[in-house]
């Protein structure tokens, strides 16, 4: 059972690997005997699944996240069973590569219009003259 991304992108499982943890915080003894969070490792460095820019974004997207060696690790731990842990993790993987594959639109340079370039130098001029109201009278005034 591998993890579907999108369209034409699947993450195989022998790329993902699960660990059962214990989780922290209140839940009494559910908590302190059972292991339900979730660590689920993904190996960004060494997957065949994704190409190189997409992995490039992924990397900018993930964060603290991202280990040293090149690995996604996301923790989840917010539900009581190791199954909902388990979706929500995978859900979350999902995600992050959803957002990756999108690419970023390009950037295009514009120039200020002549009106905004006037509103900004009027603005300006306004500023000054409110400032020099608020100064101390020299003596030659």
């Amino acid at each position: 059972m591998s993890l579907q991304v999108a369209a034409g992108i699947e993450i195989p499982d022998r790329e993902l690997s699960l660990s059962f943890v214990r989780a922290s915080g209140p839940g009494g003894q559910n908590v302190n005997k059972v292991a339900t969070a979730v660590q689920l490792r993904f190996d960004l460095a060494r997957s065949a699944a994704l190409p190189e820019a997409v992995k490039a974004r992924l990397r900018a997207l993930s964060g603290r996240r991202l280990t040293a060696e090149g690995a996604i690790l996301i923790i989840a731990r917010n539900h009581r069973t190791q199954e909902h842990n388990r979706r929500e993790a995978q859900e979350r993987l999902g995600d992050l590569i959803r957002r990756a594959l999108t690419a970023p639109k390009p950037r295009k340079a514009t120039k200020p219009t002549r009106a905004a370039r006037e509103r900004r130098l009027e603005h300006k001029t306004r500023l000054r003259r409110t400032k020099r109201l608020r100064a101390r009278p020299g003596w030659d005034e």
